[in-house]
């Protein structure tokens, strides 16, 4: 990857206004940019290639295995064993989550071995000692020997021998001494590798290359000639798509290469363009759609370039287990799975920073699907081809809206809902879209017997540099900036550094109820904390996690309690008007107040969900038009957002012609028990599940026989906080109460700090550091009375700021781990993610199976440093469940 020239790189969120969508069957108003898709003209299987991601994964279990899974990711890049360029993301680390995901080709970067950027001092190895053999070589035959012999997954290994080797080793612009060179070294690698496979009975090891920086025709021409008369033929061609403008050049690009192929009497070789895209496009999902649709036209696989840190999915996924805006442009490009690809024809071909868009017709479940965005206009959908869904046709429209890179994104709200009747198998739809930061989601479906409602949640959203601003600044974040992350309108607002300092705006409730706060905003590598005033009154402390810089963006939520009408809220720099708040110094770019009066709800119909084994969707009868068949092997998987870490309900209803049937559930892969029916009906079996803050993967199934799935829905409110408050459920402490062993000792962080851990009465919060390093240094908790043998979370309020020494431009972050040890039981571990400062706290949920009546679990890391604990909670995974019939 090139190194960026860049002193700040701006990252931020973007604006979406939610207003009231409409269908129309009249042309689109002149304002209006068409999208065209003709569903009856298929252009191929769905590839699903362009879910790719570099070193976006780090260590098993960064990211959380819901996580990788709902985003489907089908191949990546990463380090080599024992590879200098960075602390983790070694191919041996991570194989596990990547093949237990839709991970299918797990490449290597062979010359990462190389601590520094550009590799080798930025010069081709030569031979230093003299003896005859480039000095490269022994490199390779390391990785491939500890590849060959270690993984468990060797066939699906992809060796890349060279990363952007017209750079630093073969100039490309003096190719034309510099091809022999390399066309021999090519030579030299390639035999290397399929040598050592060759010694250990592993037939053909698959090699990628020439991984150019960027496409270069004659060099391919030559590599590609030279490899076909040698035999040397790479299994996957790899090159760089990275700047904005080839988003337009790129399909020239390819056009080049496959008339290489064809021009040399080559079989088609699969094309990895294993690096694409800016910091800009990272978690922006108007971007990421427009990348995305290019590439799946191409049937080509991409990778997201990693420009930050390993292990969140290049900028894609949030916390330790959450989704941001552009992990659900990934969860959706995934849930297209076995579809087919239709022909779209968007305004402009090739064009930067437009609308584009691609659609899949699912003929077997009758659902047609269009993902879009990146256009700043409202979209006309001029669909055709859809007799083949219905006459009738039900149209249910997501958005999913920037939100910050550590953003918690739960699921993207409908924002249109409505019943259309086919006329030659054309609709026409209008959508309302002044975003070109935002993508959409389209699903048709003959009518549904539950068709989503448009979602009202959201009550107000205002741009921080709208509001009234006091001893603050606007500023403008250029979307065409490449190294810049995006802003929620563009603007932002910083320098909020005084006492002064507040930003204002008036909201209007519709009723008196509770109401959740989401703060867009980024701090600069510390928390912080700003007053919230409501009416003018104080009301409470602002909380924010540090991040990786001010515009590396999160979301802070605040829960409020509102009278109906209108109120004014304010946040400011200080609560007494004179002092300043720790870390005030925090950058605002968004203010989303949401209705959570009846508490934190989702519906995850079966239509949209993720089908398996056979499972298929039902119209035959219009009560249950749009659910799922199961029975057997078939399963449907939905990907359930949590605001909070905590007890959900989570439920699903279902409709049988047989008693006795039994759902089966699997919570984060994890089994929980559904209740039984007695008789044949509609029925609605709910878990009070304990889970972790973030994405959640929740898969139903069933025995044989005739059963349909409604939908599965999580809900969160009164009930669930009160099991959480019962300690039979729930045992909750500090860490610096427990019992310390060895160097584990107790820290106390100053209100100075801002620190968001849980404090006492001065303000002060307490943790304990220096645990792992030694098998002597732990902390051990009794289990308390009751809490037995069986299935728990075990929540850690944690941090971990851990960097190795800097080697390049990307921050040298560590995981750090923790093992849990049930006395006369096991060992589970669980792993840290690095989440910007040692005064930052957040939640990590380990899953724990106890099998003793009253094991005390000690906390420790004999092998290396554990993170530090501010807040330790052991929870029962399940608190009970019920089966009511349902309406």
């Amino acid at each position: 990857m090139p190194k960026p020239t860049r002193s700040t790189v701006l990252v931020s969120a973007l604006a979406l206004t939610l207003g009231a969508l409409t269908a129309q069957h009249s042309t689109a108003a002149p304002t209006a940019e068409t999208l065209a898709v003709d569903f009856s003209q298929t252009t191929g299987d769905f590839r699903g290639g362009a879910s790719g991601t570099l070193y976006g994964l780090s260590d098993d279990g960064v990211p959380s295995q819901a996580v990788l899974n709902g985003a489907h990711v089908t191949n990546t890049s990463q380090k080599p064993p024992d590879g200098a360029q960075h602390p983790n993301g070694d191919v041996l680390n991570v194989e596990k989550s990547f093949f237990a995901g839709a991970g299918k080709d797990l490449l290597v970067y062979v010359p990462d071995m190389y601590p520094d950027w550009p590799y080798n001092k930025g010069r081709r190895p030569g031979d230093a000692n003299n003896d005859g053999v480039w000095d490269y070589l022994p490199i390779i035959r390391q990785v491939a020997e500890k590849i060959a012999t270690t993984s468990t997954h060797p066939k699906d290994i992809v060796f890349v021998p060279f990363n952007e080797p017209e750079g630093p080793w073969y100039p490309v612009g003096d190719w034309a001494y510099q091809k022999d060179i390399f066309l021999a070294d090519w030579s030299a690698a390639y035999r290397t590798i399929q040598d050592v496979y060759a010694e250990h009975g592993l037939g053909h090891a698959k090699i990628g290359g020439p991984g150019w920086y960027a496409w270069h025709q004659q060099p391919s021409a030559d590599l590609l000639s030279y490899a076909k008369a040698h035999n040397e033929l790479p299994d996957l061609f790899i090159w760089h798509e990275l700047g904005t403008n080839n988003l337009a050049t790129f399909r020239g690009n390819y056009a080049q290469y496959e008339a290489l192929l064809a021009n040399l009497d080559l079989p088609q070789i699969p094309v990895n363009i294993t690096e694409f895209g800016m910091l800009r496009d990272m978690g922006t999902p108007g971007q990421l759609v427009q990348w995305m649709s290019m590439f799946e036209d191409k049937k080509v696989d991409a990778e997201t370039a990693y420009w930050n840190y390993s292990g969140n999915l290049s900028d894609n996924s949030s916390r330790n287990n959450g989704g941001n805006g552009g992990w659900w442009m990934f969860k959706w490009y995934g849930d297209l799975a076995g579809t087919k690809t239709v022909k779209v024809t968007p305004p402009r071909l090739n064009a930067v920073d437009t609308l584009q868009g691609m659609a899949a017709v699912d003929s077997v479940n009758k659902k047609a699907t269009v993902l879009f965005g990146g256009g700043s206009q409202d979209v006309n959908l001029d669909l055709t081809g859809l007799d083949r869904i219905g006459s009738t046709v039900d149209v249910t429209v997501r958005a999913d809206r920037l939100n910050g890179a550590e953003g918690a994104a739960l699921q993207p709200p409908v924002v249109l809902s409505t019943r259309v009747a086919v006329s030659n198998g054309h609709v026409q739809l209008t959508v309302p879209n002044n975003d070109r930061y935002s993508a959409y989601q389209v699903q048709i479906t003959p009518a549904l017997a539950a068709r989503q409602p448009v979602s009202t949640d959201l009550v107000s959203s205002v741009e921080a540099e709208n509001t009234a601003l006091t001893n603050a600044t606007v500023y403008y974040e250029d979307p065409t900036r490449e190294w810049n992350f995006m802003a929620s309108n563009s603007r932002d607002v910083g320098s909020f550094n005084q006492a002064g300092s507040g930003a204002t705006w008036p909201v209007t409730v519709p009723h008196a109820g509770s109401y959740r706060l989401s703060i867009l905003a980024g701090t600069n590598g510390v928390p912080g904390k700003h007053a919230l005033f409501v009416d003018g009154v104080f009301s409470k402390y602002v909380d924010y996690s540090a991040g990786l810089h001010w515009t590396y963006r999160g979301t802070t939520d605040v829960p409020l309690t509102l009278t109906a009408g209108a109120h004014t809220l304010s946040i400011r720099g200080s609560a007494d008007g004179t002092t300043k708040l720790p870390g005030l110094d925090i950058v605002l770019d968004r203010f989303d107040l949401y209705d959570n009066t009846s508490g934190e709800n989702a519906v995850y119909p079966a239509a949209e969900a993720r089908l398996a084994g056979g499972a298929q969707l039902s119209y035959a009868q219009a009560g249950t038009a749009g659910y799922a068949a199961l029975g057997g092997p078939a399963t449907a998987t939905v990907y359930a957002a949590a605001a909070a870490t905590g007890y959900y309900d989570i439920t699903a209803h279902f409709v049988t012609t047989k008693a006795h049937r039994q759902l089966k559930l699997l919570v984060n892969g994890r089994p929980v028990a559904l209740p039984k029916v007695a008789a044949p009906g509609a029925w609605a079996a709910t878990a009070r599940v304990y889970l972790p803050q973030g994405i959640n993967e929740l898969t139903v199934s069933a025995p044989p026989g005739d059963l349909l799935l409604g939908d599965v829905t999580t809900s969160r409110g009164a009930a669930q906080l009160a099991a959480e408050a019962d300690p039979a459920n729930v045992h909750r402490a500090e860490a610096e109460s427990l019992t310390l062993a060895g160097t584990a000792a107790v820290e106390s962080l100053p209100a100075a700090t801002g620190s968001n851990g849980s404090a006492d009465a001065d303000g002060v919060v307490h943790d304990v550091v220096n645990v792992g390093k030694g098998a002597a240094n732990t902390i051990t908790m009794a289990r308390p009375a009751g809490f037995g043998a069986g299935e728990y979370q075990l929540v850690f309020g944690a941090s971990n700021a851990d960097k190795s020494d800097p080697i390049n431009y990307n921050p040298q972050v560590i995981s750090r781990f923790l093992d849990v040890t049930e006395a006369g039981g096991s060992t589970v571990r669980g792993a840290f993610r690095h989440n910007y400062s040692w005064n930052s706290f957040w939640d990590k949920t380990i899953p724990l199976t106890l099998t003793t009546r009253a094991g005390a679990l000690t906390f420790g890391n004999p092998t290396g440093p554990a993170p530090h604990l501010d807040t330790v909670t052991l929870a029962r995974f399940v608190a009970g469940s019920t089966l009511t019939p349902d309406s």
